[in-house]
């Protein structure tokens, strides 16, 4: 029986490449010359500083933005903090990027696979979703209309089996 698995990952190296080049980027912009400002990246989480305020966080959260694409991942992988920290004469924003797909996101995506009511069976595995069906057109209408549908989550479709 042909299955696949919906699930939500980034890949850790682009998203270090990503933060490298968008650090490349911070470091040769005229705007930012003379200013104390920085990307740091742990475990998956990027602590965006810089002294000028919400603007140039905006302006640095674009660059990364921007770097990502370039790096083919997906923008809506992240998701920012809404509070920015404010020290001294410093202001940061935490970025984080999801992994895995969560229990409500899960259950959204097995109610719009059921309403569809296509042949197919869907069923909540851990952080992943599991697909099967009786014919594989049955499993592509199925990822068409997930692409398709607007969801705050980066999806990818892995272990596509006939």
């Amino acid at each position: 029986m042909p299955t696949f698995d919906v699930v939500s990952e980034v890949d850790v190296v682009d998203v270090k490449h990503a933060v490298e080049n968008a650090s490349r980027e911070l470091n040769n912009r005229f705007d930012f010359r003379n200013v104390e400002a920085s990307f740091d990246l742990k475990e998956l989480v990027v602590t965006i500083k810089a002294e000028g305020g919400d603007f140039q966080l905006q302006q640095m959260e674009d660059m990364l933005r921007a770097a990502m694409v370039k790096r083919n991942v997906d923008p809506k992988a992240i998701k920012i903090d809404e509070k920015d920290i404010h020290r001294g004469k410093s202001f940061s924003r935490i970025v984080r990027f999801q992994q895995g797909l969560d229990t409500l996101l899960s259950k959204k995506i097995v109610k719009l696979i059921k309403e569809k009511k296509l042949k197919v069976q869907a069923s909540i595995q851990g952080e992943k979703v599991r697909v099967t069906g009786k014919k594989r057109d049955d499993l592509q209408s199925v990822i068409a209309m997930l692409r398709a549908e607007e969801l705050d989550q980066a999806l990818q479709f892995d272990n596509f089996r006939d």
